[in-house]
Parts: C-alpha cells; structure tokens; sequence
C-alpha cells in the first residue's frame, strides 16, 4: 500500500459547516479546503482569489485557489502533470515520494455521490489520492467536503484500468510539499496577496452584467427544462454565491488578523451569498413557469457586493 503520513485526518473545516449559505463550492476549492485544513493550514487566506472574480459572458469564475497564492501563503507548489502512462503508476509513485496529487475523476465511480452522480451520471470532479492498495484495490480520497474510500470495480475505473484507452487522460496536477511553510507573518501576507488580487478586480460591477445575461437567458432556460438549467444555475448563479461568501470570510480574516476593519463588508459579502441562493431557488420556479421578479432579486445580489466591494476597495486604495 501507497500513501503519505503528512495528513491527519478530522473534522470537516468551517468552511464546510452545514450554517454556512453554500456548505460546498466546487470540487477544486472543496478538496483544497480539506487538504490544507488537513495539513494543518488555515485555507481562509487562499481564498483571496475571490476579490479578482468576474462575470466572463456565459458564466462566473469558476473559482480556484490560485497556485501562485498557494506557494506564497504554504510553501506549496502545484504544477501539472504529463500523464504518460496510467494514472494509478502516476499517483502510487507520488505518493510513494511524499507528494500528492489532484485527479480528474468522473463522479460515477465515486461511491460518496450515490444519489447524484454515482453510477448515474458522468460528471467531472476532482479528487486527492491518500492511500492506493493495487492488491486489494482500495483508495483513500480527498473530495467535496471529506475523506472517503472507494474499492473494487470502482477502483479500477477511477484509474481507467478497464483496458480501454481513454481518448483523453484526465488532467493531474503534482503538489509538492517539501517546502511546506506556517508563516508567522501569514495575516500580511495575505493582506500584500488581496492588495495584488483587487488591482486585477473589474472596475463595474459585475453582478449588473450577470443580471443582464440572466435576463436575456431565461426564455430559452424555460424552454431548455430543469437539467439545463440546474448545470446553467451551478455556473452561473452558485458560483457567483460561493465567490461572495469566500469573499466575506477572507475580509472578516484580514479583520480578526488586525489587517484591516471590514466587518460591515464581510456582513454584505454574505448578504450577497444568501441572495444568491434565493436567486437560485427562485430561478427554479421560473423555469418551471411561475412569475419570479428577476429584477429583484438580482439587486439583492448586486446591491451588497457593490457596498462589500466598495468598502474593500477603499481599504485596498488607503
């Protein structure tokens, strides 16, 4: 068996409490979350990348711990991976080394999602291995909020070991830990990381631009159904929710950290979160046929991002 002791396996983060508007983001910031969390790392400060998120046309950032911000805060380096040869090779040899590894994976062959994906539906998500047992075909994971394991005839296909060649491999990154960090001066550093992430911030409000688009998509997003709009909702209106909330807990971190004074940004951050989960329920109802006053309901959203933002901004520019 395959794995490395640099992880101590717990709860799940705050970040992941079940108060929280949005208890999951996306797959690539939820194992980030947990790997770091595991490692014994505070995961707020990574994500200040929410402070240089945009509306880009067709959907919000799809939003990442950048690997920039990773080897600045951590020590951690992320790089992608050639995978020349089957994944499983790739990831027991990593781990072997003390490094880990995030996975492409299709959620049908992840046991955690039954109910959703699992055996259903071929969904992309991302996974960290810990532990890989070739003999007995077990995994230990990092996914979504938690740590679980996988076997058999799930094993072999997580790894493509079907004998079937994949038209494409999946997309593996390496993270190197041997230059982990705990910084004494994290809180600055992280204050010097927001600084560079709000000069790259747009200068409208974006919100305005994803009410617009919203507008105009909702005749076609009636006539589409609910799975097109559930994987429409998920780009758009979530992303942007899970965004403003990480925005808020980086802000109120910077505050606790006597970085800065935005608590009252860190309460709009989250004001515009809740509101996005309304939009989201709401949206629903509208694709279904029932009048849902748009307008509304967008403002919930762009009003308290635009205080948040300007708030942050004015710290940023003082």
């Amino acid at each position: 068996m395959t794995s490395t002791s640099d992880l101590a396996p717990g709860a799940a983060h705050p970040l992941h409490s079940t108060s929280r508007a949005w208890t999951e983001t996306n797959c690539y910031v939820d194992v980030w979350v947990e790997l770091l969390h595991d490692l014994g790392l505070d995961p707020v400060p990574a994500a200040v990348c929410a402070l240089s998120a945009d509306f880009v046309g067709d959907q919000w950032t799809f939003l990442k711990f950048a690997p920039e911000d990773l080897r600045v805060l951590y020590g951690i380096s992320v790089a992608e991976m050639n995978v020349w040869r089957p994944v499983r090779d790739h990831v027991v040899e990593q781990l072997a080394a003390g490094r880990l590894t995030t996975v492409e994976a299709d959620s049908w062959w992840l046991p955690y999602t039954a109910g959703v994906s699992y055996r259903t539906e071929h969904v992309k998500s991302t996974i960290v291995p810990l532990e890989v047992d070739v003999e007995a075909e077990r995994l230990v994971y990092l996914h979504n909020a938690g740590r679980f394991e996988l076997e058999g005839e799930d094993f072999r296909n997580v790894f493509e070991l079907r004998g079937e060649r994949a038209l494409l491999p999946p997309y593996v990154e390496l993270l190197r830990l041997d230059r982990l960090v705990v910084r004494d001066d994290l809180a600055a550093a992280t204050a010097v990381l927001a600084h560079d992430h709000l000069d790259r911030r747009p200068l409208d409000n974006p919100v305005d631009r994803l009410g617009e688009r919203l507008r105009a998509d909702l005749p076609w997003l009636r006539e589409a159904g609910l799975e097109t709009f559930h994987t429409y909702a998920f780009g758009v209106v979530r992303q942007f929710g899970v965004t403003a909330e990480l925005a808020g807990d980086l802000v109120e971190w910077l505050t606790a950290h006597g970085q800065a004074e935005l608590t009252e940004a860190a309460g709009s951050f989250r004001a515009a979160a809740v509101a996005a989960k309304t939009l989201q329920f709401r949206l629903a109802r509208a694709v279904a046929g029932r009048d849902v006053d748009v307008d509304a309901l967008v403002a919930a959203m762009s009003v308290p991002w635009a205080d948040a933002m300007a708030a942050t901004v004015a710290w940023h520019e003082a």
